[in-house]
């Protein structure tokens, strides 16, 4: 019979005693979801917009999660004047029970035109959706900027957050961006563009199957900067939009979120953390995570941000664009 020592035991106890102790990392992640009614609203085929929008809540019902839309509202308007049937994709968004922000009119660029005329663009973003939250008695709070341009410099930057608070709303950040929007470019453009064919198919076949997992290492990639930059897994906020390849392919993207070990929470929820009041270090022409503002703001080398996935060329090509 084999004998253990008593030292032998104790070392054997306590190394068990810490792996019981390692604990796994609090994933939590919140969805939002950009360019409501419909993101390429204006190229979409008529006939085709309610049938898709009617799919992606549908997708958005099966995964049960929370979400918040951010609406433009010029997408509300055909000729300048609203559309009751595109006012009614909303109400299905709030049906159910959506939460809902405000995206701006005109998906404009705060870099491009300027604090006069961004402020005008969150007030004439909010006409047709806060009497809509109204009549549930709510009202907009969430406010996210197009393309996530905040400002290049600290004035610009405090001078819209001031604006947003004195109409009620707080800044929606991104902490998982990504590429998906060129993925669901791709996907619209073989789509409409293309002759109903084998190879069409094929190809959307490849793009729904190519998506959910670049978009997994993204989130893998942003959770290791997260532990990098703070040292805990930050409740993440991701990127999406309202479009026809997440109308086909937003449950499996939940799955594999969710076999990443997350939970889905609230933007509220998340935003609770502390590292979101951390300041913006970024002044450039672009729009970043949030989590590489914070990093420089603290002045993090290049190096930091390295080993960032990318969308692959052949889907770029395919989108007809450069870059994400």
């Amino acid at each position: 019979m084999r004998r253990f020592s008593l030292t032998g035991f104790i070392f054997v106890a306590l190394g068990l005693l810490g792996t019981a102790g390692a604990a796994e990392p609090d994933r939590r992640i919140a969805v939002t979801i950009d360019d409501l009614p419909w993101q390429r609203i204006a190229v979409t085929p008529p006939e085709a917009l309610q049938p898709r929008h009617e799919a992606l809540i549908a997708q958005l019902k099966q995964a049960g999660v929370p979400v918040i839309g951010f609406v433009n509202e010029d997408k509300l308007e055909v000729d300048g004047v609203v559309q009751p049937a595109r006012v009614a994709m909303l109400r299905d968004w709030r049906d159910a029970g959506f939460a809902l922000g405000n995206h701006t009119y005109g998906h404009v660029d705060l870099h491009e035109v300027g604090i006069p005329a961004f402020e005008d663009a969150i007030v004439k973003g909010e006409r047709v959706l806060r009497p809509l939250l109204v009549e549930r008695g709510d009202a907009p709070r969430w406010f996210r900027h197009p393309y996530l341009r905040a400002g290049q410099t600290d004035a610009d930057k405090r001078a819209v957050i001031d604006f947003l608070a004195e109409h009620g709303y707080r800044v929606a950040p991104v902490t998982v961006d990504n590429g998906e929007w060129v993925w669901a470019f791709a996907y619209e453009r073989v789509l409409d563009g293309q002759p109903d064919t084998p190879e069409r198919t094929a190809t959307l076949e490849r793009l729904r199957l190519g998506y959910v997992p670049y978009m997994l290492n993204k989130l893998d990639y942003y959770e290791r900067q997260s532990e990098a930059l703070l040292g805990y897994a930050l409740p993440q906020v991701l990127l999406i939009h309202a479009n026809t390849l997440n109308s086909v392919a937003y449950t499996e993207l939940v799955a594999g979120i969710r076999r990443r070990g997350y939970r889905f929470v609230t933007l509220d929820e998340a935003m609770r953390d502390p590292a979101y009041a951390r300041p913006d270090g970024y002044h450039g022409r672009y729009g970043p995570s949030w989590l590489h503002r914070w990093a420089m703001a603290e002045q993090k080398p290049k190096t930091f941000y390295a080993g960032e996935p990318e969308v692959p060329k052949w889907v770029l090509d395919l989108a007809g664009v450069d870059g994400e």
